[in-house]
């Protein structure tokens, strides 16, 4: 737990160091609520999307950034768990703030029939965004190569219409479901579905980007000893 929270204390340290891009990252919502503004349902369906790309951006920074010193903390004595959790705990608490503040503007903003349920949408999608930018941190060699999958990945999200099934494979469907619920007042059907889809995609994320680090601090750790 210690070590834990220890990695979790540099995780924090290392977002600060990028503070003049996290900040920019921050205006992203911003910039996609403003865009759909007049539409409430859209609006913080672009706000939620926009936090969703700041938060695996950062995230997807701080993968890339903490290869080099990973595997020096692995000899020194932590195990993958404790990197894999403590970079996420700082993770989610960055993004949780993150959320709020938006649910704040668009809950002060917007005239919507459930207040609670635009909260939770930002929250779920905070919760996704940080093991999906893991991952992709993970999967490529730079950050510019994750940037632009993360991308790829926020544009399907917008430009596929959320009814069809296909829709359904993509990691922030959820948000539609719940602010329908948020915004129209719609029954339990669609928080019910979008709870579901949320928590099965976080831990497909959160189990094959644990495991991927996991691996590849081994075959490191093997190849030092070596």
């Amino acid at each position: 737990m210690i070590r834990t929270l220890r990695m979790a204390e540099m995780t924090l340290r290392e977002l600060l160091r990028r503070r003049g891009v996290l900040g920019l990252l921050l205006l992203v919502p911003l910039v996609f609520y403003l865009g759909r503004h007049d539409q409430p349902g859209q609006a913080i369906r672009f706000v939620s999307l926009g936090v969703g790309f700041a938060v695996s951006t950062a995230a997807l920074f701080s993968a890339v950034g903490g290869r080099e010193i990973e595997p020096r903390l692995t000899l020194s004595g932590f195990r993958p768990r404790h990197l894999y959790l403590g970079r996420m705990l700082a993770l989610l608490t960055a993004g949780m703030l993150i959320s709020a503040l938006y649910a704040v503007v668009v809950i002060v903003d917007q005239d919507v029939a459930n207040p609670q349920g635009v909260a939770l949408e930002l929250a779920l999608t905070t919760l996704v965004a940080v093991p999906l930018g893991l991952l992709l941190g993970l999967a490529v060699p730079r950050d510019l190569e994750g940037t632009l999958l993360l991308i790829s990945v926020i544009g399907a999200q917008m430009v596929i219409d959320p009814a069809k099934d296909a829709a359904k494979v993509l990691p922030f469907w959820s948000t539609r479901e719940i602010i329908t619920y948020a915004v129209d007042g719609a029954g339990d059907g669609s928080l019910a579905s979008g709870l579901t889809h949320a928590v099965v995609v976080t831990a497909l994320l959160i189990v094959v980007s644990g495991g991927v680090m996991a691996m590849r601090l081994r075959r490191r750790t093997h190849m030092q000893f070596v």
